[in-house]
């Protein structure tokens, strides 16, 4: 009977071979315990997503020594970020310009310059969080953000309604990549368009994601 390190380690080589090379992938190992991460991490696994700040804290601390990368993949409030700066290589879901200088204010008194990406609203849920598309222009615009010395955008993220309907994920993140080319076009250094979970990351990576957050079919269903 295989071990659950053994069944992890297949399905992760199993998604990998499916994803092309030039698409990172995010393994989200949030409730799963460390002997989990590590089973990945001993088969080269090295980028891991966490959505809760405590949980992420504790985890990079306990698995320093694994010289591992991680991102915060959910939900962040600005009383947290002062938590969350010191242990995460990218910040995925910054939902508000509020937001955006908190993660500035407390990267500076860190002496730190966080990578983030800005969390675009493209579902047709209300419960998920992000700019509007109109709200995302009217920020490009004003060009303020350009002079934050502490914080750097690298590109979008964006979540696709949880649906049977396909054709309604693919429209969902062509939107999202349109929005992500025009940005790019003009700011260089905005190179990653995190979109693509378990359920739906084959569209994603046929509409141009550069970036795929897995975890059940990885770790297995929670």
């Amino acid at each position: 009977m295989k071990s659950e390190a053994s069944n992890i380690q297949e399905r992760l080589s199993g998604v990998r071979d499916s994803i092309p090379e030039h698409v990172t992938l995010i393994a989200v190992s949030k409730t799963k315990p460390k002997e989990a991460i590590e089973a990945a991490a001993s088969i080269g696994q090295v980028e891991f997503g966490e959505n809760r700040v405590s949980e992420l804290a504790e985890k990079a601390a306990e698995l320093s020594h694994l010289n591992l990368k991680w991102h915060h993949i959910g939900h962040l409030q600005t009383n947290k970020v002062k938590h969350v700066i010191p242990h995460t290589d990218l910040i995925h879901a910054v939902d508000s310009e509020r937001l955006l200088l908190e993660i500035n204010k407390r990267s500076a008194s860190t002496g730190k310059t966080s990578d983030v990406l800005l969390q675009i609203h493209i579902a047709k849920e209300t419960n998920k969080f992000g700019w509007s598309f109109s709200e995302f222009d009217a920020f490009l615009q004003e060009q303020s953000w350009q002079n934050l010395q502490h914080v750097r955008i690298r590109g979008l993220m964006g979540m696709a309604t949880f649906t049977d309907d396909r054709q309604q994920i693919r429209n969902e993140f062509q939107s999202l990549k349109k929005a992500f080319d025009g940005a790019s076009s003009v700011h260089s250094h905005w190179d990653i368009l995190s979109m693509g979970m378990s359920g739906d990351w084959e569209i994603a990576v046929d509409e141009g994601s550069t970036m795929v957050r897995i975890g059940s079919s990885i770790f297995g269903s929670r």
